[in-house]
């Protein structure tokens, strides 16, 4: 087992595991931390077209943004995943691709009229074309289905439960008379989050790697998100400003739009226009539309009464700039959800140089922002920020709901893990910030007294 991303850090997951003369890679992420995104640009740590098969756990970027570039490198094998992430990772690579050779031509002109020029200022990561020729490579597969990936290798994908499609993935590998149980947890999901079923629990596994984004700290309750979310809106409409939201375009744009939708059907906020500002996310949607049997009893019955978060009164999702650009000039409280979740790019950029300036408007965060990211200086209380360029003063209200988090706590996290019969050979425990994952680590080994350790990057083990 080779850590190749999310070692000690939070994105570009990726996890290469060798047995019987077959090479897998577990997710191929794009890094977000400002100080790792030189690892987007490298070489891959691994030749690519010495790697069988990629099986990919879920489509959030930090899981699946260096796909199309691993394709260009030379990967031509199968990329194993559920049938809905297919058509999520096809969705989001495309848009990650637009928005780099955009960022690419935006840097260009600017540095045009600047002397200094950043690292890799006018070349995309990859493009367009790049993005659409890995879609063939593309292999999808039900939950519970096993996928031979060669002799004596076996892979099956479960469900999350953390976003649509998204998979815990266990391999099992024969090799001498013996074999071994892996489970690489992806994202752990929640229990009884609106629209997406529970996490699966597994009873016996030999190797366990573990996310740990929040394994340092509890979720607020997720009965007060909408209270919290009502006083927000509330709040800022009786200020006259906006309420800006910045939001990955997969789960977290579809749960803010149920509970605003759950708010409005109770009438305990204003009818406000609601802007899906994200075609991507308006793109999603759509495809949460396809997956019914993936969606829990309560979000099937509000489908059935046709109060279907996804279109109610006041709701509009914007494809075109043009569309995008008029928000601003609306007069009155709107609710704006755009891309990016971290404020890395996208439209939630120009919303941000409108608002956030203005007291009487709120930057509502309702996701993890990673160390390094734009949306990390904003909740950590920095007085003035640069966006596209120039520098902005803080003066909006910021608030952060962690209750939204699709991402398991630490409590969530050892109630996964205590579904075990019997302790594992080891717990490797990934994909948090060095702080969050030591922190968890040492929980789990003083609860249980498993043997533990926390991988950095380009770390190998031998697993016996």
């Amino acid at each position: 087992m080779n850590f190749l991303g999310a070692a000690q850090n939070v994105t570009g997951s990726a996890y290469c595991l060798e047995a019987n003369g077959v090479r897998l890679l577990v997710d191929c992420g794009l890094y977000q931390e400002r100080e790792l995104t030189a690892r987007n640009w490298g070489p891959f740590p691994i030749v690519p077209r010495t790697i069988d098969a990629v099986l990919l756990s879920h489509a959030h970027i930090d899981h699946s943004g260096r796909l199309p570039k691993l394709v260009r490198e030379g990967f031509a094998g199968k990329i194993f995943c559920t049938h809905a992430t297919s058509d999520i990772a096809q969705i989001i690579l495309l848009d990650a691709a637009h928005l780099q050779e955009q960022d690419a031509e935006f840097k260009r002109k600017r540095h045009e009229h600047e002397d200094r020029k950043g690292p890799y200022p006018e070349v995309p990561l990859y493009t367009v074309k790049d993005a659409a020729a890995s879609f063939p490579q593309f292999s999808p597969v039900g939950y519970e289905e096993p996928v031979e990936l060669g002799e004596g290798i076996e892979a099956t994908f479960h469900d999350a439960g953390h976003v649509l499609g998204s998979s815990m993935i266990k391999v099992r590998i024969s090799q001498n008379g013996e074999q071994r149980t892996l489970i690489f947890s992806g994202d752990v999901g929640r229990w009884e989050k609106p629209m997406l079923h529970d996490p699966t629990i597994f009873e016996e596994a030999d190797y366990v790697l573990v996310e740990s984004t929040y394994g340092d700290r509890l979720h607020e309750d997720q009965k007060g998100i909408a209270e919290m979310l009502a006083e927000i809106v509330n709040s800022t409409r009786k200020r006259g400003g906006n309420i800006v939201i910045p939001s990955f375009a997969l789960e977290r744009a579809q749960e803010v739009l149920y509970y605003l939708n759950e708010l409005l059907l109770g009438d305990r906020i204003p009818h406000l226009m609601v802007f899906l500002d994200s075609p991507m996310a308006t793109s999603i949607t759509e495809v949460f539309e396809r997956y019914p049997d993936l969606l829990d009893e309560n979000m099937l019955e509000l489908i059935r009464r046709k109060k279907s978060p996804f279109d109610f009164p006041g709701l509009k999702m914007t494809r075109t700039t043009d569309e995008s650009k008029v928000i601003n000039h609306i007069s009155g409280t709107v609710i704006i959800i755009a891309g990016s979740g971290m404020c890395t790019g996208g439209r939630i950029k120009h919303h941000l140089v409108n608002n956030i300036s203005r007291p009487e408007s709120t930057i509502l965060f309702p996701g993890y922002q990673a160390t390094g990211t734009l949306g990390r200086q904003i909740i950590d209380g920095a007085k003035e920020v640069r966006i596209l360029g120039q520098m902005y003063p803080v003066k909006a209200r910021i608030v952060k709901i962690n209750g939204f988090s699709a991402h398991a706590d630490r409590d969530e996290l050892f109630r996964w893990l205590s579904g075990l019969k019997k302790p594992p050979q080891h717990l490797f425990v990934t994909h948090g910030e060095p702080e969050a994952a030591q922190y968890f680590a040492n929980f789990v080994r003083e609860k249980t007294g498993w043997p533990i350790s926390v991988p950095g990057y380009r770390d190998k083990v031998t697993l016996v």
